[in-house]
């Protein structure tokens, strides 16, 4: 078993302990473990054969044992018992914005609410107001929540998706006699959240494939299972389809398989007007069929430039690739570096010195330290003092790399009411970059937050914008703001706004991405990492930037470093 699911399974056992009323010491225990799985500086089977895990603070013997039965087996009797043991409904209550462990198991007890359906009707009954410690404005918002879920269904993040698919994929592909595989859907197209899989191959014979596909262990319940489609649910409860086809059909299969719907419309429209029919097993011409290897040469029989998948939604892509090669997406491999990274100085789990490695582990030259400023008191938020004993520590390293690496001094400083920062302006001029972002008062009015938004990235001292929505994934909407007055504010001022990468926020999405670069805004793409396993949420962000349609020259942390240096030390220079 992966390490992030071990670390997952481990949580949910805090969570469904905390649910049942189990002592919070041994619930905590289980989520420290979760988390010190995802900063493992190495392979988890390394660590587990080298002895090297019972060294991590925090996994003791207990617990070290299920890590272990977990990564060799598959399976922990304990948390299946805990699972059959804790009405189901309860779990799904957590997804409830403001609804935590403690407050459903005060329902459960006071109300015996064990649902979604539960909550509402005791909501509705005004039943939950009048329970100690809730009232009616939790009342309203708990009824508010539900709604939010019932509208974005069973929808999973991106980032569960692509982990429960590639398992899947990988068994797929290696089967004997398989040509081709391709995850596809909205995982391909790299959606920020997913209805269900979907998984195209190619093989002489599709049969043998998806008797081999239904029997996988990750398969919980079979749903259908044909001669060229099998669809079943996995443990966790996602829907997967795999569909077989020849080699011939695979690119078509490929494209269709792939969408967006809107995206195939066009498609099939372009299609008819040219004389042709495209389906998801052929293009058919006046002269009969017409031979495809690839998705590019299925793009080029319509007069087109060949379309990443990011890109497939309709928003003018076809257009565009009627002009000839459609511009590179930026990639990757192209970050020189990122900035909004936790360290243990704050909410991080991670030293300095430990992010400044797993940065240089993954190819990148600097990386910008942005621990939450004081007003986060529930974040480990820095006084003033704290942040100037960061900045020594800082250029301690600094010195000890000698210039093959660089750390630089940042905070993510919290925007106030009324758009002024946490921190004097004395101590903002110190640091290399300041991220500012919102973190207390999001049901402000929209007029007052807009005004509060533009305020902050208006300031001469604010390099860049985090999470500027303030949407949480399938959790919490964005909080009601004008983000079209926020980028236009930005682009005066020369305010670079980020893609928060991290897998719950996507923030700013692929829409208002395009809006802001248009409008002349440079894009940074930042993880967010609170980790060191945390700065793999990049490639989350360089998705949200390829769905835009950013080259590398509109990412700022695509520069090289000493372009990037001497750019942050020119505005520190214009703000004094």
């Amino acid at each position: 078993m992966e390490t992030a699911r071990i670390a997952q399974i481990l949580d949910e056992m805090g969570t469904l302990l905390e649910v049942r009323g189990e002592n919070p010491f041994r619930c905590r225990a289980y989520h420290n473990v979760s988390q010190a799985l995802r900063a493992l500086p190495s392979d988890l089977s390394e660590m587990i054969t080298s002895g090297a895990l019972a060294e991590v603070p925090g996994i003791g013997e207990t617990m070290l044992s299920k890590i272990v039965r977990l990564a060799t087996t598959g399976h922990l009797p304990a948390y299946d018992e805990l699972r059959q043991s804790t009405p189901p409904g309860l779990v799904a209550l957590l997804r409830v914005p403001g609804l935590g462990p403690k407050k459903i198991k005060a329902l459960h007890d006071e109300l015996k609410i064990e649902s979604l359906a539960d909550l509402r009707a005791a909501g509705e009954a005004g039943k939950i107001a009048a329970l100690k410690g809730f009232g009616a404005k939790t009342e309203a918002k708990i009824l508010e929540g539900i709604t939010f879920i019932e509208n974005v269904g069973d929808r999973i993040l991106l980032s569960k998706a692509r982990r429960l698919v590639a398992p899947v994929l990988a068994a797929v592909r290696t089967f004997p006699g398989v040509i081709r595989a391709e995850a596809c859907g909205s995982v391909r197209r790299w959606k920020e959240t997913i209805g269900d899989l979907d998984i195209v191959f190619s093989a002489p014979d599709p049969v043998p494939v998806l008797d081999h596909f239904v029997a996988l262990p990750d398969v919980a319940q079979v749903l259908a299972h044909g001669p060229t489609k099998a669809s079943v649910r996995l443990a966790e409860g996602v829907q997967c389809d795999v569909r077989g086809v020849s080699d011939e059909q695979f690119p078509f299969a490929l494209h269709y398989f792939t969408g967006s719907k809107e995206h195939n419309i066009a498609m099939r429209r372009r299609a008819i007007a040219r004389g042709y029919t495209l389906n998801e097993y052929s293009l058919t011409g006046p002269d009969g069929a017409v031979p495809c290897q690839t998705e590019a040469d299925l793009y080029a029989a319509l007069g087109l430039a060949e379309i990443p998948p990011e890109l497939r939604e309709d928003v003018g892509e076809i257009e565009l690739a009627e002009r000839g090669p459609l511009p590179p997406l930026v990639e990757r491999s192209q970050l020189t570096g990122t900035f909004h990274c936790h360290t243990d100085w704050s909410d991080g789990a991670a030293t300095l010195e430990e992010m400044a490695e797993a940065a240089r582990t993954r190819g990148l030259k600097y990386l910008g330290i942005a621990d939450h400023s004081r007003s986060a008191g529930y974040a480990g938020g820095l006084s003033v003092e704290r942040v100037r004993a960061q900045w020594e520590e800082i250029d301690r390293l600094n010195t000890k790399y000698g210039g093959t690496f660089h750390l630089y001094k940042g905070t993510e400083c919290d925007i106030l009411a009324d758009g002024s920062l946490d921190y004097p302006d004395t101590l903002l001029q110190g640091f290399d970059y300041v991220v500012a972002s919102v973190h207390s008062l999001f049901g402000m009015a929209r007029t007052d937050m807009t005004a509060r938004i533009v305020r902050a990235v208006s300031n001469p001292r604010v390099t860049m914008l985090g999470h500027p929505s303030g949407r949480l994934l399938l959790t919490r909407d964005a909080y009601a703001v004008d983000l079209d007055a926020v980028i236009d504010a930005a682009a005066r001022a020369g305010t670079m706004i980020e893609i928060n990468a991290d897998p719950h926020r996507l923030d700013l999405d692929d829409a208002h991405c395009r809006r802001a670069r248009q409008r002349g805004v440079q894009i940074v793409v930042n993880p967010d990492a609170h980790s060191m396993g945390g700065l793999d949420n990049l490639e989350y962000g360089i998705g949200v930037a390829r769905r835009a349609g950013l080259g590398p020259e509109c990412v700022f942390n695509t520069f090289a470093p000493e372009r990037v240096a001497r750019i942050l030390d020119e505005r520190r220079q214009r703000s004094s």
